[in-house]
């Protein structure tokens, strides 16, 4: 038998001619509101929280490859930085080498 409002309405009135109303309602406000088959149940959670788990376990991965891949990219970073500055300091010891070299031929011509 679905139970309609119809029905629970008939229960609610035989409640309070039995109970009284104070505890008719009490007792009706623990009722599911539309039947037992919209109320979920422990393996209905228990497949939620697997569900829930796989997608934070693929999230997580996620997070993790993008971590690794920044990681990876700074380190890629750093590296060039170290490369250019010794470069850079290279080319000056070459400019000033060569501009020692520049005035001392003009001071010996």
């Amino acid at each position: 038998m679905a139970v309609d409002e119809r029905a629970r309405h008939q229960l609610c009135q035989r409640l309070e001619a039995v109970l009284g109303a104070e505890e008719a309602t009490i007792l009706m406000e623990h009722l599911p509101p539309v039947g037992w088959a919209d109320v979920a149940t422990k393996r209905d959670l228990d497949a939620l929280e697997a569900v829930n788990r796989r997608e934070h376990d693929a999230i997580d991965a996620a997070i993790r490859r993008v971590h690794d891949q920044l990681t990876h990219a700074v380190e890629a970073v750093r590296q060039e930085a170290h490369q250019t500055r010794t470069l850079l300091i290279g080319l000056f010891g070459t400019v000033v080498a060569m501009a020692g070299v520049v005035f001392a031929a003009a001071h010996f011509m």
